[in-house]
C-alpha cells in the first residue's frame, strides 16, 4: 500500500491497539500534532547507519503530516557535538543534543530517563528507533515508561487512516512488519496512545544523501544528576534540566569489547548466497569461489546458517541482513518470503535452482534451472574466460 490519498478503512491484516473501552465518538485529526522523531544511535561520534536511514523515512512521514523531523542524540564531548550538523544534512529539522559525561556510554536507565523526559516535554507524535541491540533495549523501556505502544522490527512505515466501529482516526502511523514466521505481513496501528513508536530493521530504508545546504536548529538539552533535595529523577519541566538519579546508575560498564563483523553484506555491490541446495559446509566452497571470482561477498539463507554451514554474519533475510547490491546471485535457495524480504530490492537477481517451481524465480530477473554444482563452475569458467579474452 503506497502513500497517497488517505484511506478510511482498516488495511487488510491490520491489528488495532485501541482500548476495548474506547468511546464510540469521532476522533480528531490524528493522535497528536507533534513532530516525527528519530533516536540516533551513535558511537564515538559515528551515527549508526539505521539511524540515518530512519531520518530519510522520517522526512517522508513528516512531509505527509506537515510537521518537522527531530533527531535525538546523546553522548559526551566533541564527537557527539560534531555529529549534530551532519544530522541536519541528512534530514533533521531539529537536533536535540544531550551532551553530558553520564551519557558517554549507553546505559538503559539514564537513556530511558532522557528520552522519556524529552518526549514529555516536546510531545512528538512518532518516535522511531533502529532495531539494533540498543534500540531493542531502549524503545520498549521508553514505551513502558510513557504507557504507550511499540511495534518491533518493522520493515515499512506509512501514514494512513483507520475506521473502526464508526470511529475514524486520520494520519496514523502504519507500522508494517512480518508476522507468524514471515508468512503474513501485519499492519499495526495505535490510535489511542501517543507517541506512536516503532523499531525498524536495518537496511530496509534507503539512506538519504547528505545535503550540506540544509539548515536546522540544534537544541541543547540540559542534563543533571539529582541529589536528595532535587526533583524526582526524570523530571522534565519546560525549561529545567532532565534529572538523572543515582538509581539510574545501578549498572555500570566495566569493559567494552568490540568485534568487527566478518563480512560487510550491506556495502557489497555483488552478493553470492547459498542455501540448503548447496548440500554441505564443503559445498559453500563453490559459492565462495564464485563470489571471489566476481569480487563479491558470500551470503546465505537462514536454513544454511541454522545447519551450521556458515556464520550468522552472512545471513540474508528477515532475521539477517537486508541487502540491495547491484547483483544478487541465489544458489540453491528456494526463496521463502523471509529470504526474499531481505534481497528483493537488489538491482539484478540471478537464481540457480534445480526446482523450476522454486519461489526464488518469482523475484529473479534471470533464472537457471539446474544443478548448482555443475552451473557454478560453468559461470566461473565463463567469467574468467571473458576476463582473459
Amino acid at each position: 500500500m503506497a502513500d497517497g490519498p488517505a484511506q478510511t478503512t482498516l488495511p487488510a491484516g491490520a491489528k488495532t491497539a485501541a482500548d476495548p473501552g474506547m468511546a464510540d465518538s469521532q476522533v480528531g485529526h490524528g493522535p497528536g500534532a507533534g513532530d516525527v522523531w528519530v533516536f540516533v544511535e551513535q558511537r564515538d561520534g559515528v551515527a549508526a547507519e539505521v539511524s540515518l536511514e530512519l531520518l530519510g523515512r522520517a522526512r517522508e512521514l513528516a512531509g505527509r503530516l506537515g510537521v518537522k523531523v527531530g533527531a535525538v542524540v546523546a553522548g559526551a564531548g566533541a564527537p557527539v557535538r560534531a555529529l549534530a550538523p551532519a544530522l541536519v544534512a541528512r534530514g533533521a529539522d531539529t537536533v536535540y543534543l544531550a551532551d553530558h559525561d553520564d551519557l558517554a556510554q549507553y546505559l538503559a536507565l539514564p537513556y530511558t530517563r532522557l528520552i522519556a523526559g524529552l518526549v514529555r516535554r516536546h510531545q512528538p507524535q512518532i518516535v522511531l528507533y533502529g532495531a539494533t541491540t540498543t534500540g531493542r533495549d531502549l524503545g520498549p523501556r521508553v514505551a513502558s515508561t510513557l504507557r504507550t505502544g511499540l511495534t518491533a522490527d518493522c520493515t515499512d512505515l506509512r501514514i494512513g487512516d483507520l475506521e473502526l466501529r464508526g470511529v475514524v482516526t486520520t494520519d496514523l502511523l502504519y507500522q508494517i512488519r512480518p508476522a507468524f514466521g514471515g508468512n503474513i505481513i501485519a499492519t499495526i496501528v495505535s490510535p489511542e496512545h501517543v507517541p506512536q513508536m516503532a523499531t525498524v530493521r536495518e537496511g530496509v530504508m534507503v539512506m538519504p544523501e547528505a545535503d550540506e545546504s540544509r539548515t536546522g536548529e540544534i537544541v541543547e538539552v540540559a542534563v543533571a544528576r539529582a541529589d536528595g533535595a532535587a526533583s524526582a529523577p526524570g523530571a522534565a519541566s519546560a525549561d529545567g534540566p532532565i534529572l538523572l538519579g543515582d538509581a539510574d546508575f545501578a549498572a555500570r560498564i566495566v569493559r567494552r569489547v568490540q568485534e568487527e563483523k566478518s563480512v560487510d553484506l550491506k556495502g557489497a555491490r555483488i552478493v553470492v548466497s547459498g542455501g540448503v541446495g548447496v548440500g554441505s559446509r564443503e559445498g559453500f566452497a563453490l559459492v565462495e569461489e564464485l563470489a571471489h571470482t566476481l569480487g563479491g561477498v558470500v551470503g546465505a539463507s537462514r536454513a544454511a546458517v541454522d545447519a551450521g554451514w556458515i556464520d550468522h554474519d552472512h545471513q540474508v533475510g528477515q532475521t539477517g541482513v537486508t541487502v540491495r547490491p547491484k547483483l544478487y546471485i541465489a544458489c540453491g535457495i528456494s526463496g521463502s518470503v523471509q529470504h526474499r524480504a531481505g534481497m528483493d530490492q537488489s538491482a539484478r537477481i540471478l537464481a540457480v535452482n534445480s526446482d523450476p517451481g522454486a519461489p526464488i524465480f518469482s523475484v529473479a530477473h534471470y533464472g537457471i534451472v539446474g544443478d548448482l554444482h555443475k552451473v557454478i563452475p560453468l559461470l566461473i569458467r565463463a567469467y574468467r574466460k571473458k576476463g582473459t579474452g
